[in-house]
């Protein structure tokens, strides 16, 4: 089969065939042949969520194996997460509609004093990528401002990040706080960011310390699943 320029018209590829070069379009962070790629596949009568969690997740766990492993770095990344993000904008009011269920809601920001958000923003577009929906509350954020977020969305998952040694101590204060208004099990509480390790994660009384984004997605997920699992355990 002669491919003439190498041009590949989305459309006249088979489905197996498309999402496999949707893939591809969000390894290379291509936002429009996403989208493209995305309405062809709702056209044919895919449902969004199967186009989200077989082209879109599926393609973005591609993308974390090869960042954990080194192959890709932090700008590769943010290019497919933007492309994901792309994909997404098409999908987000179907899924709405259809009240499709993500796997969890977790509220993410930088914590107070800490105005770094790379590593946050990474984070965020990696676990929405894993079919997680994100509250990004952004930079410098106050405790109550997290409190008040995670009461007001009902999340399952607390993302705190620092990139300051002199920033990270206030991750405790949260967590105290947490603690004193006897919410602090209610949550998931995962740290990262660049002066952190699993000691510090540990002592602050954090569920885990994340070094990377990839980390988080499948720490968020086991946690996830463990909660899944109590509640169906126990108490139904």
């Amino acid at each position: 089969m002669s491919e003439e320029d190498d041009e590949i018209i989305l459309s006249e590829l088979s489905d197996e065939d498309l999402v496999n070069q949707m893939f591809d379009d969000l390894y290379d962070g291509l936002k429009d042949e996403i989208v493209e790629g995305t309405n062809i596949l709702l056209e044919r009568g895919w449902t969004p969520y199967k186009v989200l969690t077989e082209a879109l997740v599926g393609g973005m766990k591609i993308v974390g194996e090869d960042f954990r492993d080194g192959i890709l770095f932090v700008p590769e990344v943010l290019l497919a997460a933007g492309a994901m993000k792309a994909g997404m904008g098409v999908l987000k009011p179907l899924l709405a509609e259809t009240g499709a269920k993500t796997i969890g809601k977790m509220v993410i920001g930088t914590v107070k004093g800490d105005i770094h958000d790379i590593g946050k923003n990474l984070v965020g577009m990696m676990m929405e990528g894993a079919g997680f929906e994100i509250i990004d509350i952004g930079i410098n954020n106050p405790v109550e401002k997290y409190l008040e977020t995670l009461e007001r969305e009902q999340a399952d998952i607390l993302g705190m990040s620092a990139l300051l040694t002199t920033t990270m101590p206030y991750m405790k204060v949260v967590i105290d706080t947490m603690k004193e208004k006897g919410i602090r099990d209610d949550y998931i509480v995962l740290v990262g960011g660049a002066p952190l390790n699993e000691e510090f994660g540990r002592a602050i009384g954090a569920d885990a310390y994340c070094r990377d984004a990839a980390v988080a997605v499948e720490t968020a997920k086991d946690f996830i699943a463990r909660k899944h699992n109590q509640r169906v355990g126990g108490q139904a």
